[in-house]
């Protein structure tokens, strides 16, 4: 079986999160430092102008709790993605952005919608699914992972609190789960055992051969004994014919040699 080796580490994986912590970051301190209020820049739904929050609200935060929050999830997902989907990893974060926006403006209440966090549900969703989808093991585990990591999550996709945008969490899931269902031609091959290979034989495998029809376990002797009546050998024990006669011969000669003690003389 062939194996391939997908998942490589590169310095993506570390330069690209760091960047996304350090650009919301720059951009809240930017607000600070110079009187600036860019919330008007956010999602507002069913306006013309409310649009352009669709681009800027991933990078705008109300405050440094709110910040605080995202920016771990938001660096930790985004590694994993460029980890294990670098190839897709720049069209899932840029159509996560766009659609997860557009949703969120199609649905939400009259209000500005700010922040990262639609793009983490994004994350979450979409390496939730893509793992489960895949079969692969470590992509499933990964998928564990994350539930375990932000399961809690999943609650505030409904209206718990008033100041959180949920419509942009529940629009960030939905577009996560529809990229990985879009993506579907990029997942990895299922990883395939040798004995799910089409040309296995059963008789070929030295394990297998222990067990007889009914799945009862044969002991060597009797697999030696079944072999010997079919007129085969075990792999295992076929060994190459000397090219010494002596040495293939069946009768084997023992040669004793007596020396009798010397009374005058010691053990040593």
């Amino acid at each position: 079986m062939n194996r391939q080796e997908p998942f490589k580490f590169s310095l993506n994986v570390l330069i690209f999160p760091m960047l996304f912590g350090i650009l919301i970051w720059a951009v809240y301190w930017f607000e600070l430092s110079f009187g600036y209020d860019f919330n008007k820049w956010g999602v507002y739904p069913r306006t013309i102008s409310g649009l352009k929050g669709v681009l800027f609200s991933p990078f705008i935060h109300s405050s440094v709790d709110h910040l605080y929050s995202n920016t771990l999830p938001l660096m930790i997902l985004s590694a994993a993605l460029f980890y294990f989907y670098e190839k897709i990893s720049w069209q899932v974060l840029l159509y996560g952005i766009l659609f997860s926006g557009i949703l969120t403006w199609c649905i939400g209440r009259p209000s500005y919608h700010i922040g990262a966090s639609g793009l983490i549900y994004v994350l979450v969703s979409f390496l939730f699914f893509k793992g489960l989808f895949a079969g692969n093991r470590r992509l499933i585990a990964l998928s564990l992972i994350v539930v375990f990591a932000y399961g809690s999550m999943f609650w505030y996709m409904f209206p718990v609190e008033d100041k959180i945008s949920w419509e942009g969490h529940l629009s960030g899931f939905i577009t996560g789960l529809l990229m990985a269902v879009y993506f579907k031609a990029e997942i990895l091959p299922k990883e395939r055992y040798i004995w799910e290979q089409e040309d296995f034989n059963e008789s070929d495998d030295p394990f297998l051969r222990q067990f007889d029809e009914n799945g009862n376990f044969v002991p060597y002797s009797e697999l030696e004994l079944r072999d010997d009546k079919d007129g085969g050998s075990t792999p295992e024990t076929t060994e190459k014919p000397s090219t010494n006669p002596q040495l293939n011969s069946k009768e084997v000669n023992v040669i004793y040699h007596y020396r009798p003690r010397s009374a005058n003389k010691g053990d040593s």
